[in-house]
């Protein structure tokens, strides 16, 4: 069995401002590091926030200039990081989406299947098929909020051999039952390890639950953060099977 490090970041977005979330992010990196994590996930639209009137002026790719921090604390510290952030289309469609970078300097995108209901008036889905990718011997698919409302795409994602399920989300009180009771549900049913990476703080509008949580795969609760607010939400694999750690990130 393979050992691994993954954290949910639960981290708080200043509305529109790309540089002052790389910052932070950048904090939330270098703590990941310190607590030897393999793998930090943030929430969606963590480098905007969840202001959807704004995405069209925040869309990022994984080589700008704004994200260089990020890009040199995932090569230096040897950190996959995921961060959230709306992607511009060759086609000139705005996406929500998920950058991934890698410690080799490599990159990748997914972008969300599927919408939650006002989206639509501000970004499109994405036709996509889900894809993994490999973290310390495991194999990694990415999830976007309302793709966890849909059941057929963890039932994708554990079909291309998913081994570890990383939504990133906003989830507030009222939805909160639904959706971490979801992605219990998928990580037994299907056998992957879970982890739901949401905001820590008010955004767009909502005000998130926090809570950020892992399942392994039998379906177990193995650690989540106690209500909303900043953590790192630690989720570590040994021999022995998944045990849980939280750190609260001080500002």
């Amino acid at each position: 069995m393979s050992s691994l490090r993954i954290a949910a970041a639960q981290s708080v977005s200043v509305p529109g401002d790309i540089a002052a979330n790389v910052a932070a992010h950048c904090n939330f990196i270098a703590e990941a590091s310190a607590c030897n994590v393999d793998i930090v996930v943030f929430p969606e639209l963590s480098l905007c926030g969840y202001e959807l009137p704004l995405i069209g002026a925040c869309a990022l790719q994984p080589d700008d200039e704004v994200l260089a921090p990020i890009r040199e604390l995932a090569s230096g510290k040897a950190i996959s990081v995921v961060v959230g952030a709306p992607i511009l289309s060759t086609s000139n469609r705005i996406h929500i989406g998920a950058i991934t970078f890698l410690p080799s300097g490599e990159t990748s995108i997914y972008c969300k299947q599927h919408l939650h209901p006002g989206e639509e008036r501000f970004a499109s889905a994405c036709a996509s098929p889900c894809n993994t990718y490999q973290v310390g011997g495991e194999a990694i698919a990415l999830a976007i909020c309302a793709d966890t409302a849909h059941e057929q795409h963890p039932q994708a994602a554990a079909a291309v051999g998913a081994s570890l399920y990383l939504a990133s989300v906003l989830v507030s009180d009222a939805g909160y039952v639904t959706d971490a009771g979801n992605l219990q549900r998928y990580a037994e049913r299907y056998r992957m390890a879970t982890l739901m990476a949401n905001h820590g703080g008010p955004t767009g509008g909502y005000v998130s639950a926090g809570k950020s949580a892992f399942w392994s795969q039998e379906g177990k609760l193995v650690v989540a953060a106690p209500s909303a607010g900043q953590y790192l939400v630690i989720a570590s694999k040994s021999s022995k099977g998944w045990a849980g750690d939280l750190r609260k990130i001080e500002t």
